[in-house]
């Protein structure tokens, strides 16, 4: 993995951690201080049918703190539980506006016991931003997020 010495570091702060919130939000604050290209990163978790914003980092928060399940690019995520790469927002009907600046994104899901937790959901002002080593490396973290969840 391309990022593997990242993984290493971001394992040992996760598991560090005594709550899931905890967890959470080290992975966040992880991701948007050491990846240039990840302008805004948020977790959402499941909650009936509708994804929840927890904790994120980032400029801002989103306009969309709570997304219905199917609506979206994070909604259909939650449906199809397989990572959405997006290489251009502008050109997919399904991206809920949230940043004018955000040109591409990635939504990756969180599965706890073969069911979905919820997601990872990075946003990056550069087009195509997000490639197959990132998808790799944020699948290995929702994977280690699941562990403390």
């Amino acid at each position: 993995m391309r990022y593997q010495n990242q993984y290493d570091t971001l394992a040992v702060l996760v598991r560090a951690a005594n709550r899931s919130e905890d967890a959470q939000s080290r992975v966040v604050f992880y991701l948007h201080d050491n990846f240039g290209h990840y302008s805004w990163v948020g977790i959402y978790r499941l909650e009936g049918q509708e994804l929840v914003l927890g904790a994120w980092q980032g400029k801002s928060p989103t306009p969309h703190p709570r997304i219905a399940v199917g609506n979206g690019i994070c909604g259909d995520c939650a449906v199809s539980c397989r990572t959405e790469v997006v290489p251009d927002v502008g050109a997919d009907a399904r991206y809920l506006v949230c940043f004018s600046e955000t040109r591409s994104e990635i939504v990756v899901p969180v599965v706890k016991a073969g069911k979905l937790w919820g997601e990872i959901n990075v946003d990056s002002s550069k087009p195509d931003a997000f490639g197959p080593d990132d998808v790799e490396f944020l699948e290995a973290t929702a994977r280690l997020l699941a562990e403390r969840v």
